[in-house]
């Protein structure tokens, strides 16, 4: 048994576990693509499905690894680990800079994702539609989304601020005696 499990990992891979998730996966799949196609819209989903992966894979990706790479260059982290600097003050920077690119990264990834959900409300397209779907005046989404994101970036600058206070105070700790 050892030895067939030995042999699937090395031709496939991965473990039995991840095949039967994997073939999972496609079922799942599969019963989704059968429940669009029996729809009058399946061209239009289809459309802005592959419309959208090529929006993003061509336009959006690069730019927001521009972005990143914009931002870890402002903030000092560097793109890779290089080798230790031998400085002991620029190891302890690195961690903090790290730290600070993340909590910049998070909130924007919720506002981001937050304003392509939302993205004919935030714009305010689809009045009509909207209208018609719900019998309901469209609420003004803009104004939540900005709050929204405003709130992911307060609580975000405060997490940072707390671990880099508690990150201060180990530093001044004194070390053992030597």
């Amino acid at each position: 048994m050892r030895e067939a499990l030995a042999r699937m990992r090395a031709t496939y891979g991965a473990g039995p576990r991840h095949l039967l998730v994997l073939l999972l996966c496609f079922v799942v799949t599969g019963w989704v693509a059968l429940r669009v196609a029996g729809e009058a819209t399946a061209g239009r989903m289809l459309l802005w499905f592959i419309g959208a992966v090529v929006l993003h894979d061509l336009l959006l990706f690069p730019v927001y690894a521009l972005v990143d790479r914009v931002l870890r260059a402002a903030v000092g982290v560097p793109a890779r680990p290089a080798a230790p600097d031998p400085r002991p003050s620029h190891a302890r920077r690195v961690p903090v800079r790290l730290a600070l690119v993340n909590h910049v990264r998070l909130p924007t990834l919720g506002a981001g994702l937050l304003f392509l959900v939302y993205l004919p409300g935030v714009l305010g397209w689809g009045a009509d539609t909207y209208r018609a779907a719900t019998a309901r005046e469209r609420i003004p989404f803009l104004g939540r989304w900005l709050a929204v994101t405003g709130i992911l970036f307060l609580i975000s600058a405060v997490v940072f601020l707390l671990r880099w206070l508690r990150w201060r105070a180990v530093q001044r700790r004194p070390g053992p005696p030597g």
